[in-house]
């Protein structure tokens, strides 16, 4: 008797959606998580962009400071040379009072005018110096700011680090999580189709059992009708076997 073909049933159907449905979610959540990562990676990088432009800024004011530097010594050497001159002028001037009385009084106007610079060196010698202590107080706050930007960096490299590492333990888990549900999902459709086989084979033995029975029964009922006929055949077998 002709074996009958398989046919999946619509669990079998529902199985193969069923996976459909939750490989399109893992491309869903993959695509998700990618997006996430980049809009980490695009905040880390703006993050940078501001750090190097403070930095540039930071170079800018320390150069600018240095540059106020070179001023002041430039300043401070040329009133060192001209306290150097006024000390010269006023030896030559006791060195030749007797002989130039008559340009005492000049010289006099003249050391007026000179200590009267004087006053003002005094006064530039001073801004100078509160100079110095507004330019030592700015290199205490740049130091101050760096020291709290490379905390505050390091605390936020940290979190980042402490954020992918949560991320991708989270990613491993769901893969996990995923091959264990293919994986039962397989053993449970081998077993169905395993069950399934098992089932047809019997079937397949029942239907032959019965054929088998349907024959027995049609001999047995040709025996009890023509006993002569059979007898006739048995004869003729044997002659068949005997030839």
């Amino acid at each position: 008797m002709p074996k009958k073909k398989n046919k999946l049933k619509p669990n079998a159907k529902k199985s193969g959606l069923t996976k459909i449905a939750t490989l399109t979610t893992k491309s869903i959540s993959t695509a998700f998580t990618s997006y996430k990562k980049n809009k980490e990676l695009e905040k880390i990088r703006i993050i940078k962009l501001q750090k190097l432009e403070e930095k540039n800024q930071i170079l800018r004011e320390r150069k600018d400071l240095k540059n106020w530097e070179e001023r002041l010594n430039k300043e401070s050497n040329k009133i060192k040379l001209n306290e150097e001159s006024l000390k010269i002028k006023e030896k030559d001037i006791h060195a030749f009072e007797e002989k130039q009385k008559l340009e005492n009084e000049r010289l006099i106007k003249k050391d007026e005018h000179l200590i009267q610079i004087a006053k003002e060196l005094a006064v530039k010698e001073k801004e100078l110096k509160l100079r110095d202590e507004e330019q030592n107080r700015k290199d205490i706050d740049l130091k101050v700011r760096e020291e709290e930007q490379k905390h505050k960096e390091l605390k936020e490299q940290r979190r980042k680090n402490k954020e992918l590492k949560l991320i991708k333990a989270e990613e491993e888990k769901q893969k996990q999580l995923e091959n264990i549900k293919i994986k039962e999902w397989e053993e449970k459709f081998d077993r169905e189709k395993k069950l399934k086989e098992q089932e047809e084979i019997r079937r397949e033995q029942r239907l032959r059992q019965k054929e088998l029975e349907k024959i027995r029964k049609i001999e047995e009922l040709n025996k009890e009708e023509n006993p002569n006929s059979l007898k006739l055949e048995q004869l003729d077998i044997n002659k068949s076997r005997e030839n």
